[in-house]
Order: structure tokens, then C-alpha cells, then sequence
């Protein structure tokens, strides 16, 4: 008997094994009752038996087996992606998704081989089974996946969202405590208090920007017509105060009025100013030249140091990405590894772009700001 016929006369008993093994998949299968066991099943195996009674010629057949079967487009999800979100949803890992495919593979050969007995079962059969159930296991796949990380970016944006009213309450706490003069080591206590609340008001601003570009909604900004002389001299001032064992050479050119979002090419400049001081020299000053064309500024921050290697500087702007520097070398850094990554976002959002060279002589990060929108 020819497996796709096998599939459709016998689906029941397939099905049983299928509901059997799934319930074994706990804790997420404990509660679930036959009908949500089986979920699509019965729509991946006709698809799988359709699959396999379909002519396919020996180049259509290679170019299945490395996986570049054929997209239908605007088709809707097939069995295989609506039975991996709903298994996300129901709480299963993507380890108990592949095994799902595992039994299911083993019990259909087996109970089709015994069914061919005494003949010998139809090597080609047993192929194209094989390469169905490989699509069908890549497509839960990556539908699971995208199932996870996007439950996981809407958690990551909860709490970015949450934890701003509690650190709200702690700088203004400690304003008010640094404001009452009553001691020294209070006022030392709340000096502390208000340099930590920064840090962690710009961890969380980069941790909810991250979490925006990974929804797909990309860094918000809100241009309007801005000097960058006074914009970025005052953000050098606060760098020069916050950095007093370091120097920041400031230099402007041309004319450098425009239409950005003063506030974001602000966290752009600071992003890359604070990874060229932790990572360059600390005997070196940093350079920042800021050049006006007629059609487009750049912005160069530069410093001296080690050289960074080829890889590193590959996937510099990779976010969650950190390279050994003096910050390092005395303990845990205070980064999550996002600030290059979003600086370069930010230069995306103004139609923008980053790109950093590395010798021996110095590093360099140049953007690109063009200065109207296409």
C-alpha cells in the first residue's frame, strides 16, 4: 500500500498514537483534554499525504531537501504554524514541539511498514514522508519561535513600562533628601542615590528602546528644527562634568541647523562618547567633530587605543554585544550591551547611518545624518 493512502485510511489510529505521546509532555499536557492534544494533527497528516502524492521531479525533490521548498504567496498559515503557536501558547517548550514530529514520524513508518508486510514497503514513499515531515517540523519551528520571542518583547516592555513609576519615586526622593542639607553623609547618601537613578533611568530607556525595535516599531522620534551647536555643546558639558578624569575635545564646521530630534541625536553622540571613553585610552582625549554640508551633516566621534579586531567590529552594532575594554578589567561592566545598537536605530529613524573603522592609529564612528527626509 502507497503511504499517502495509508495516511488517509488510517489517520485514526495514528491519531491515537499522536494524543497518546503528547499527553506524556508535561506539565503544559496535564491539563489538556484530547481535543487540544491533537490540536492540527489531522491537518498535517492530510497535508503530509497530499504532499507526498504530488509529482515532483528530482530537482524539485533536491531543492525540498536543503530546504528551499516553494512559498505560496499571500497563502494563509499552514496546519504545521497554527499548531505551533498554539502549542507556545499552551506553554510548550520547543523541545517538546520537535518531538511532537519525532513520534509522529516513528509511528507512522511503523505502522505502515507492518501494514506492507509481506511486501517490501516503497522506498520513494518513505523519502518524500521524510522530507514532508521535515517541512512540516521547520515551519512549527519558526512559527514557535517568533511565538516566543514576540510573548517575550511584550514582557520585556511591561516591565521596562512598570519599573519607570518605583525609580520615579527613588530620584525624587533623593532630590528632595540632597536638598535638605541635613548632613553630610546624608547629603553624600542622596548624591549617590541620584547618580544611580541616572544609570538606571538610562538602562531602562535602553532596554525599552531595544524592546521597541524588536516589536517592529523602531526608535520614536520627533524632529523638529534644532541647533546641533548648542545641542551637543551642552551634552559635552554634562560628559566633561560626569568624566573629569578624561578630555573631550569638541570641534564644529559649517552650518549645522536642521530638522532632527535634538533629544535623540543627544543619546546618539552620549552612546558613542561613553563607549569611546570606556574603551579607548584613558591617557587620550576623545575627538568629536560635528561638520554641516549643504546636504547632509556627519558626526565623527574619535579615540585612541587598542585596535579593534576584524570580527568585533563585524558585529559591533549587534545589539547585547560588549568588547573588553578598561571598564571591564576591574569587575562587572554597568552596560547591557545596547548602546551602539541603539545609537545606530536612532540614526536608521532619521533616515541615517553608523559605520566605525578600527588601526592602530585610532578608532573612529562616523554617522550620516542627511538633512531632509526622502
Amino acid at each position: 500500500m502507497r503511504l499517502a493512502e495509508f495516511i488517509l485510511r488510517d489517520i485514526e489510529p495514528i491519531l491515537e498514537q499522536w494524543e497518546t505521546f503528547a499527553s506524556t509532555l508535561i506539565p503544559a499536557a496535564r491539563t489538556m483534554g484530547a481535543p487540544a492534544l491533537r490540536d492540527h494533527a489531522p491537518q498535517i497528516l492530510r497535508a503530509v499525504a497530499k504532499d507526498i502524492s504530488t509529482p515532483q521531479t528530482r530537482e524539485e525533490q533536491r531543492e525540498k531537501s536543503l530546504g528551499c521548498a516553494p512559498v505560496l504567496i499571500d497563502a494563509p498559515e499552514t496546519a504545521a504554524q497554527i499548531h505551533a503557536v498554539l502549542r507556545a501558547r499552551h506553554g510548550f517548550n520547543i523541545n517538546q514541539l520537535a518531538a511532537e514530529y519525532r513520534a509522529l514520524r516513528a509511528s507512522v513508518l511503523r505502522l505502515w511498514m507492518a501494514e506492507c508486510q509481506p511486501e517490501a514497503p516503497h522506498l520513494d514513499d518513505m523519502i518524500r514522508f521524510n522530507e514532508a515531515i521535515d517541512q512540516a517540523l521547520a515551519e512549527s519551528v519558526s512559527f514557535f519561535t517568533e511565538q516566543v520571542e514576540q510573548a517575550r518583547n511584550l514582557l520585556l516592555g511591561m516591565l521596562g513600562h512598570d519599573m519607570r513609576t518605583p525609580l520615579q519615586t527613588i530620584q525624587v526622593t533623593s532630590s528632595h533628601l540632597a536638598a535638605l542639607n541635613a548632613g553630610e553623609q546624608v547629603s553624600e547618601a542622596a548624591a549617590r542615590l541620584i547618580r544611580s537613578g541616572a544609570r538606571m533611568q538610562m538602562l531602562l530607556d535602553d532596554l525599552c528602546d531595544f524592546n521597541r525595535t524588536k516589536l517592529g516599531l523602531g526608535i520614536n522620534i520627533a524632529p523638529h528644527d534644532v541647533d546641533l551647536r548648542t545641542v551637543f555643546a551642552d551634552l559635552i558639558d554634562q560628559l566633561r562634568a560626569a568624566n573629569s578624569g578624561r578630555q573631550i575635545e569638541l570641534q564644529f564646521d559649517g552650518n549645522l541647523q536642521g530638522k532632527w530630534d535634538g533629544h535623540r541625536l543627544q543619546q546618539l553622540l552620549s552612546n558613542l562618547v561613553v563607549n569611546a571613553i570606556k574603551y579607548g585610552a584613558p591617557d587620550t582625549p576623545v575627538r568629536v567633530e560635528v561638520t554641516g554640508a549643504d546636504a547632509e551633516v556627519w558626526i565623527k566621534v574619535k579615540n585612541r587605543g587598542l585596535a579593534i579586531d576584524r570580527l568585533t567590529l563585524e558585529r559591533i552594532f549587534d545589539p547585547l554585544q560588549r568588547g573588553l575594554g578598561q571598564a571591564d578589567e576591574g569587575g562587572p561592566s554597568d552596560s547591557l550591551g545596547l548602546g551602539l545598537y541603539i545609537a545606530t536605530e536612532i540614526a536608521k529613524a532619521h533616515h541615517g547611518a553608523i559605520d566605525a573603522r578600527s588601526d592602530q592609529t585610532e578608532t573612529a564612528f562616523s554617522v550620516h545624518l542627511p538633512r531632509h527626509r526622502p
